[in-house]
């Protein structure tokens, strides 16, 4: 299947929609085949100038899909093609892919959040998705490439033998860790998910899905929780639209001097 990329400023998206994510989730199952997919919103942005391991997963992933409204709003401003469509909220795709998952007879592992929470939530999955193969594992581990916790958990995971691993342990250190891993990992399909199941198990707060149609689920976190994501919302964005701008006005400046010498 054909699926479109953009670029923006040196950054790879692909335009990809929910269907699709489980288009090629399926295909990769099918055959087979190893798939990482990974993100981008604001946060993910900023991360990708600051740390170098994040554009190597980044270069790593087959797939990138736009995950924040803010890609969408970024797409119009620089003249990228990123679509309302485009953007899949986790928290909305999860059903969707469970659905197919019970259909498919998928199984899915998720490695992440605190002891408890995960399979607090994987329980809840259970009931809302009759037959779906879940197992999780928390995230509160000594995550060092050759670590006995972390070979303990690439066992777990093999043992399993997942069509899907999610890997929620927020960014960059869950991007970092299925790239130092990757070559063991023994899955088909893997997914960054961030905080996706503290979500379920209702350890977070979830905005009205009105409000995350909008494209201000943001807002709600951070009236709900200051604290933990003021930097995130309030620095963070600033910090990537500088980066953008200048590149983008970098770009722009010799082809204003290449109109003017022709003029």
């Amino acid at each position: 299947m054909q699926i479109r990329s953009c670029n923006l400023h040196g950054i790879r998206l692909n335009l990809m929609t929910s269907q699709d994510l489980i288009d090629v989730s399926a295909r990769a199952i099918a055959r087979h085949e190893r798939c990482t997919i990974g993100n981008h919103n604001l946060h993910s942005l900023y991360y990708w100038y600051k740390e170098p391991k994040m554009r190597e997963y980044n270069s790593l992933a087959d797939y990138t899909n736009a995950e924040g409204i803010s890609l969408v709003l970024l797409g119009r401003l620089f003249g990228v093609p990123i679509e309302r469509k485009h953007r899949t909220v986790y928290f909305d795709f999860l059903p969707i892919l469970a659905d197919a998952a019970c259909h498919g007879r998928w199984k899915i592992f998720y490695l992440g959040s605190k002891p408890g929470v995960a399979e607090n939530a994987a329980r809840r999955l259970r009931a809302r998705h009759p037959g779906l193969e879940i197992r999780t594992h928390h995230g509160h581990f000594n995550a060092e490439r050759s670590s006995e916790e972390n070979k303990k958990v690439l066992a777990e995971i093999k043992n399993y033998d997942p069509d899907i691993l999610m890997v929620g342990m927020g960014m960059p250190r869950q991007e970092i860790w299925i790239l130092e891993n990757n070559d063991d990992i023994s899955t088909r399909v893997t997914y960054c998910c961030g905080a996706l199941m503290d979500l379920v198990a209702g350890e977070l707060p979830t905005p009205p899905r009105w409000i995350s149609a909008l494209g201000f689920e943001w807002l709600c976190r951070l009236i709900s929780q200051p604290a933990r994501v003021w930097r995130r919302y309030l620095v963070e964005p600033w910090y990537v639209l500088g980066q953008l701008g200048r590149q983008y006005f970098a770009m722009q400046i010799p082809k204003l001097l290449n109109r003017g010498n022709e003029e």
